[in-house]
């Protein structure tokens, strides 16, 4: 590498180090700052906080306060923790068992710990919502059943039943619920729409700025999700202050609801009515800030809208529907035996959802007898490369024939540089003769990069690396921070994946000839791959390294590789079949 681009290189590298020291970024936390989603709820008559004692912003929705009269009912099993409040008959909040709220602590995970309604709650509908007193009238281990009196017309009961732990036929995480609303007239009573509460979703961490945090539903036929963003307003015109498009307070999606959720990075709630929903309001609410910032963070909520038909004298009529609140564990949310409506796509993995699934599919395999997350990520890494090693060599040999060439596509460039078409031609002659793929160079990349963006994604929402350690690091699914100097993090994973490309490359022949510019270009992808995992989850950097590891020690092999297979390679410089030089037949250009 020459100066000049060496220069060129070097203050691309800083100026991305510095985006990443000058921009948002998460504290060092000592000790480890506790998930948003298990901050202990507001204090009864304590009011929702907001920015600085600014006056509250109508575009968020108004946080809940606890109830000093509220009665608090338990259900659980070996996974979850149901928390059922009198105050609206609904789900106040669900403890994860099994995931953690803090590294190296048992507290569990609570999912709507701070929230605008209790989940499942009659959202907005006063003598029924959640500021509504429900008796409790039955309770088992395992069942909850509440009841209130609308206006002395409409008796309503609500019943909950958690599945056991080891069920075969259901999932330990999902809930099933009935409200029955009864007519105690002799007159039809019409009913409004009714919107029931899918929860509070909330950052896991201070570095979402919302990428995870949506609402979500299917039609029947197409999945759809409205990002936390979509409500704060701005977008790419007002960065040029062109028309810019202010905060709402709520978005109103109208379609058939086969099921909606709500989630943050690692956990959802998914909400599947007997009959289809009639639409969907998504809203924002503002949350405390993290401990060691001072920005609120914000969350967002959702509510499914129901259309029940009046209720004739003295009938009734039952609003089914199962709830799902847990992990976003692919293998649990595609098991065709529990959901089957698709609900696996709350992963979004995109448009690397083939290679996303894979990887997940065989590092959870690989996990059953390789009990850390670490390792199982090794181990798949390894066998990937392990199975495409075929292809690799094939296209190191038709590289290498490649670089032998070179002086015969040098007197084919020059006797027809003024006739592409004859030169095309030529050339592709004499790939065909010497059996060179000319994309065979860029077979390596076209596998490699397909499955970096699909571990990416799936890496983006998989709970399963949630504060696993490996070596060093001490959760996976974070950036491995070990210190911080003038403020600049310093994190290994990342760096030594770039040293690694570095020295890979090193390895790998330059052209002797020809167009040097991808290869100047390439010189700088190990810096760009740097900036890019420095922000991300350090088990991408961990794949990307054992990636290039594996691949130093194929280039080695590569290297010694004899020149064979190549059915008109002779000792001495390169001549065209025939072995006569080529001669410039191109016509004279006229001046």
């Amino acid at each position: 590498m020459d100066k000049k681009n060496l220069t060129i290189g070097v203050l691309f590298l800083l100026a991305a180090f510095a985006i990443i020291k000058f921009g948002p970024r998460a504290p060092q936390p000592s000790p480890p700052a506790p998930s948003i989603g298990n901050i202990r709820p507001l204090a009864p008559g304590q009011p929702a906080p907001g920015p600085s004692a600014a006056p509250a912003d109508a575009t968020f929705a108004a946080l809940e306060t606890d109830n000093a009269g509220e009665h608090v009912t338990h259900l659980d099993n070996d996974f979850i923790d149901v928390a059922l409040t009198d105050q609206g008959g609904a789900i106040k909040s669900i403890a994860f068992k099994k995931y953690p709220a803090e590294l190296g602590k048992p507290d569990p995970y609570v999912f709507n710990a701070l929230h605008v309604d209790p989940m499942l709650a009659l959202v907005d509908f006063p003598g029924l919502d959640r500021g509504t007193h429900y008796t409790l009238v039955s309770q088992t281990a395992r069942e909850a059943v509440f009841r209130a009196v609308f206006e002395n017309r409409i008796e309503v009961t609500r019943r909950y039943v958690v599945e056991p732990s080891d069920t075969k036929t259901g999932d330990p995480y999902q809930l099933r619920h009935e409200t029955v609303l009864r007519n105690l007239t002799g007159e039809t009573a019409p009913l409004p729409r009714l919107a029931v509460s899918l929860g509070t979703a909330t950052p896991v961490d201070v570095r979402d700025f919302g990428t995870y945090l949506d609402t979500g539903y299917s039609d029947g036929s197409s999945i759809n999700f409205i990002s936390r963003n979509k409500l704060q307003g701005g977008g790419p015109l007002s960065w040029f202050g062109m028309a810019p498009r202010g905060p709402v307070p709520y978005l109103e999606t109208t379609s058939a609801i086969a099921w909606a959720s709500v989630k943050n990075q690692f956990f959802t709630t998914i909400l599947t009515p007997d009959a289809p929903g009639v639409g969907l309001i998504t809203r924002r609410v503002e949350l405390p800030p993290f401990p060691g910032t001072t920005v609120p963070a914000i969350g967002i909520t959702g509510s499914v809208l129901l259309a029940p038909a009046p209720l004739a004298p003295h009938a009734q009529t039952t609003l089914g529907m199962n709830f799902y609140a847990g992990p976003k564990e692919y293998k649990r949310l595609a098991n065709a035996d529990v959901f089957k409506r698709d609900q696996d796509k709350v992963m979004e993995f995109g448009m690397f959802k083939f290679f996303s699934e894979l990887l997940l599919n065989m590092m959870t395999w690989v996990h059953t007898w390789a009990p850390n997350w670490g390792l199982a990520v090794v181990l798949t890494t390894l066998t990937i490369k392990l199975i495409f090693l075929p292809f690799t060599f094939a296209a190191a040999r038709s590289g290498r024939r490649m670089q032998q060439i070179q002086p015969l596509l040098k007197e084919i460039r020059e006797k027809y540089k003024d006739n592409p078409k004859k030169f095309n031609e030529a050339q592709l002659a004499l790939f065909r003769e010497h059996k060179i793929n000319p994309l065979g160079g860029c077979l390596p990349m076209l596998i490699t990069f397909p499955f970096f963006l699909g571990f990416f994604r799936m890496l983006l929402c998989a709970p399963e690396f949630r504060f696993s350690s490996f070596l060093w690091v001490h959760d996976l699914s974070a950036p491995d921070t070990v210190a911080y100097i003038a403020g600049f993090p310093i994190r290994i994973m990342p760096l030594l994946m770039g040293a690694t490309m570095i020295y890979q490359m090193s390895l790998v022949p330059q052209p002797t000839m020809g167009d040097q510019t991808q290869a100047k270009m390439m010189r700088f992808m190990p810096f760009i791959y740097i900036v890019f995992c420095y922000q991300y989850s350090c088990a991408l950097s961990l794949y990307s390294t054992i990636n290039g590891l594996f691949a130093i020690i194929q280039q080695l092999l590569i290297n010694r590789m004899k020149n064979d297979g190549d059915p008109t390679h002779t000792a001495g410089a390169a001549r065209p079949a025939g072995g006569k030089p080529l001669k410039n037949v191109s016509p004279v250009r006229k001046k």
